[in-house]
């Protein structure tokens, strides 16, 4: 996995907006880290480089925010309140995987069953107050 390090919320959000010129539609990343350690900073970076004007906001009580782009749609999603995987079908994941969008999982570790085989990894450690130490296997 390549290694890279931020040192500020601009930062992570650069990277963000790299991965909007990398990622196609049907792309799935999974995003594992503490609470704080930058994965909703990510998306927002993210989704500025599609649209400035969109309000990205963390799922973590709506389960998933989506985000229409001219491009494609952009589903982010937090597993962390969810108690049984079985929650995320109930609300239709299966529609959300499709091959039209890009998805963001924060927390998808949490449900193993629930990610598909073929997916990138992001890995986001807080090495300190304002360094990040992020793991990955996209190509970047």
């Amino acid at each position: 996995m390549k290694q890279i390090e931020s040192h500020s919320r601009e930062e992570t959000q650069l990277l963000g907006r790299k991965l909007a010129h990398l990622l196609k539609p049907g792309d799935v990343v999974i995003l594992t880290g503490d609470l704080g350690s930058g994965k909703t900073e990510l998306v927002r970076g993210f989704m500025r480089e599609l649209d400035p004007n969109a309000i990205v906001r963390s799922p973590s009580f709506s389960l998933v925010n989506s985000y229409p782009t001219t491009r494609f749609m952009v589903n982010h999603f937090d597993f962390y309140r969810l108690s049984a995987a079985d929650e995320l079908f109930e609300v239709g994941y299966d529609e959300y995987l499709s091959a039209d969008s890009i998805c963001f999982i924060e927390w998808g570790e949490m449900f193993p069953e629930a990610i598909p085989g073929n997916c990138y990894h992001m890995i986001f450690t807080e090495a300190s107050e304002n360094h990040r130490v992020i793991k990955t296997d996209l190509p970047l």
